[in-house]
């Protein structure tokens, strides 16, 4: 499996993961919290509230990292640190078989003269 691969699955995998925890979330404080029957039930509204916003940054903290290490694999794999998409590299002209020669001058074309106008 190449790099490539590793990093688009967790990449993957991690933006499920934040998408699921974010739609069980609920702004108006009802989602999952709401749903658990009260204080009886897995430590209460504001332990699960909690877990859920922890969880939300976590993953998100993961997500980041991971972009940022595949975009730094990426580069660092090429060996000059170049981009794969933009070629920077410039060709050699090849030299030219005759001396170069200087090229003729080229003869001005008189303008004629416009009047002012006012």
């Amino acid at each position: 499996m190449s790099t490539f691969s590793i990093f688009l699955v967790l990449i993957t995998i991690v933006c499920f993961l934040l998408i699921v925890v974010i739609m069980v979330q609920n702004p108006k404080g009802g989602g999952l919290s709401s749903s658990l029957g009260g204080s009886q039930m897995m430590g209460g509204v504001q332990k699960t509230t909690d877990f859920l916003d922890k969880s939300t940054w976590t993953l998100a903290i993961i997500l980041t990292a991971l972009v940022l290490l595949s975009c730094l694999s990426f580069t660092d794999s090429l060996g000059d640190s170049e981009s794969k998409i933009i070629d920077t590299t410039q060709k050699a002209t090849p030299a030219a078989a005759n001396p170069a020669t200087p090229a003729a001058p080229v003869k001005a074309i008189p303008v004629p003269a416009v009047p002012a106008t006012k």
